[in-house]
């Protein structure tokens, strides 16, 4: 295989992750989208909630767009066979963080935005969660993610009930998804004997 074809993704994903840095990723151009379609989604919610999951769906966009820095980067040092298995990932992981450090640097020269040392954290543990997918294999991974998933819709479904339950918000599908993921956690227990 030709070597753009390893190092051309993560550069073009690096471009990507800088176009964001800019206005185009504020929360003032993404509130405009995300906050109509999680009032249609969670019609229930109040402003203040909408707020506080379009910060989390904010976060969880550092996250993954590290997340796949950090897969793209990897594939182009081990794939090419231009290192290791271990110095990739340490060079993968560099890249991600330094590009990470470089991106809140470039935020923090903005008018609209602010660089945060815990988004650049943020960023590293979505590149750590990339790295240890590539260690453990896909089928793992995806056991993982799904165990983890349902344990956060659980508790914290369990958890925003009784928020919301005290404050006498209603709680509309809630009440079905979080027992749901109870649920599911139980069955996951009991198809693993």
């Amino acid at each position: 295989m030709r070597p753009a074809a390893y190092w051309l993704p993560p550069v073009v994903w690096m471009a990507v992750i800088l176009f964001f840095s800019f206005d185009t990723g504020s929360a003032e151009q993404t509130g405009p989208f995300l906050l109509p379609l999680l009032r249609w989604l969670l019609p229930w919610a109040t402003p203040a909630q909408l707020g506080a999951i379009h910060g989390l769906l904010r976060k969880g966009g550092h996250l993954t767009e590290y997340a796949i820095l950090v897969a793209l980067w990897f594939r182009a040092f081990a794939g090419g066979r231009w290192l290791g298995g271990r110095a990739a990932a340490w060079g993968a992981f560099a890249m991600a963080l330094a590009w990470a450090c470089l991106d809140e640097l470039l935020q923090s020269l903005q008018a609209s935005r602010t660089g945060s040392a815990m988004d650049v954290a943020i960023d590293g543990a979505g590149a750590v969660a990339a790295l240890a997918a590539v260690r453990l294999g896909w089928r793992a991974t995806v056991e993982l993610g799904m165990a983890v998933l349902l344990w956060i819709a659980a508790v914290g479904g369990a958890a925003v009930l009784a928020v919301n339950a005290l404050t006498g918000v209603a709680s509309g599908m809630l009440w079905l998804t979080a027992p749901a993921a109870a649920l599911g956690l139980i069955a996951r227990r009991l198809l693993r004997r």
